[in-house]
């Protein structure tokens, strides 16, 4: 029996894969309240790294060898990444960010 192996190229519901080592990350919403109710303004956290959901994973980048090295990345993972490494795109009027595997600074577990 032939074991299926599962791909990390996700098709997502949004209709588009990222290409090479980068993934399609939804950003998560920054907190603008404190607990005690304090209204924190945007020029505040303007230099923090971004958080967000990856949604979708691109195949990979290739090596000198031509052979494909696979993003170390998952779909669901939740990543912080560069505040300036990511291109905003929108898709079906969503806010999405694409970003290259080495803009990833890490992840939560």
């Amino acid at each position: 029996m032939k074991k299926k192996t599962k791909s990390k190229v996700s098709a997502t519901s949004v209709g588009f894969n990222p290409g090479g080592d980068r993934v399609l990350i939804r950003p998560a919403l920054p907190e603008r309240t404190t607990s005690s109710g304090i209204i924190i303004p945007e020029t505040v956290d303007k230099e923090k790294p971004e958080q967000g959901k990856i949604v979708a994973v691109g195949p990979g980048k290739k090596n000198d060898d031509g052979k494909t090295i696979p993003v170390s990345y998952k779909v669901g993972d939740k990543v912080m990444f560069s505040k300036y490494g990511y291109d905003e795109v929108k898709i079906n009027g969503v806010e999405y960010y694409i970003v290259s595997e080495n803009n990833i600074l890490g992840i939560f577990k």
